[in-house]
């Protein structure tokens, strides 16, 4: 499906059930869910039910105050989501209950969650931009057994198995309003005596910034963590120092004055000058870049977005 306009609808846009090797490319979708209806979970596109190696690419997702953007839900294998820009979106980027994708290159305003990942496992997230928009890694005790919709979780890993996530090379960026942390891990209290093991098996090398009016504010949630099972902190230098394997060549940069971005209004979030240090060469898998179409040059650049130069 391509070049197409799907808005003013009244639940999802597009649906795309128990199905293989499709491609949304280059289309827009604007405000799903006009009738506003609750008790039910709408999103401008679900992909749905056994469905594998679904790419969505170069797609707009706007105006979705009541309704999610894609959203890869139940038994998805090896989805590949790259270079679409979600904006005003619950979820933006939700995939639930799943085995395995490629989450690259992505642009992210305004949702309450830009990246939603939540009981599945090897998800890769590389090189995003987000801006007002938390990106949120969870799990919970929720398995076929005693399940309402007991075939739903069996389609995706046990609940233990729900791990292997990589978050790299993306950049994070929270205005003066925006007071939420800018990534989250999030676990069941349940399952903080039963599952110790992190849900990423890397973590590195993202940038965050804060505005000079937000900094005293959570950056980071992080979970399993002792005692009361979600730790926050505040800094990266506290967090390096309590998760030493992750985050080590991650960069903060609290109190940012001027702009980051050339212009979110306009839809230009390409950097307006380097930031931080550069990343290195490896931050990339191959298979990413080819994807994205960049060299290892590119991908010393946080965000969606290489640098100009």
């Amino acid at each position: 499906m391509r070049n197409c306009l799907v808005t003013d609808t009244s639940t999802e846009g597009i649906y795309i059930f128990s199905s293989s090797d499709c491609l949304l490319e280059r289309n827009i979708f604007a405000r799903n869910n006009v009738e506003e209806i609750t008790g039910y979970f709408p999103s401008a596109v679900k992909i749905f039910n056994q469905t594998h190696r679904v790419t969505c690419r170069d797609n707009v997702v706007m105006d979705q105050p009541n309704s999610n953007g894609i959203w890869y839900d139940v038994g998805n294998v090896d989805g590949v989501f790259i270079n679409n820009w979600i904006e005003g979106c619950l979820d933006g980027f939700f995939f639930e209950i799943s085995k395995g994708a490629i989450c690259a290159g992505n642009v992210f305003v305004n949702c309450e969650n830009g990246v939603r990942v939540l009981n599945s496992s090897n998800v890769r997230v590389h090189h995003n931009t987000f801006i007002n928009a938390v990106a949120l890694i969870e799990r919970t005790e929720r398995s076929a057994v005693n399940d309402h919709f007991g075939w739903h979780p069996s389609t995706g890993p046990d609940v233990d198995k729900r791990e292997g996530h990589v978050f790299s090379g993306n950049l994070l960026i929270g205005d003066a309003q925006f007071d939420k942390a800018l990534l989250r891990f999030s676990q069941s209290q349940v399952l903080c005596g039963k599952l110790t093991r992190p849900q990423v098996k890397q973590c590195d090398e993202n940038v965050y910034v804060r505005s000079r009016e937000a900094e005293t504010q959570t950056l980071l949630s992080w979970s399993p963590a002792a005692e009361q099972c979600v730790a926050d902190f505040k800094g990266l230098e506290a967090f390096q120092k309590a998760q030493p394997d992750f985050e080590k060549r991650s960069q903060y940069y609290p109190g940012w004055y001027g702009a980051v971005l050339r212009s979110v209004d306009l839809k230009n979030c390409e950097l307006i000058r380097p930031i931080g240090e550069p990343l290195s060469e490896q931050s990339l898998p191959s298979e990413v870049q080819q994807l994205l179409g960049w060299s290892k040059t590119d991908a010393q650049t946080p965000g969606a977005y290489p640098l100009r130069r």
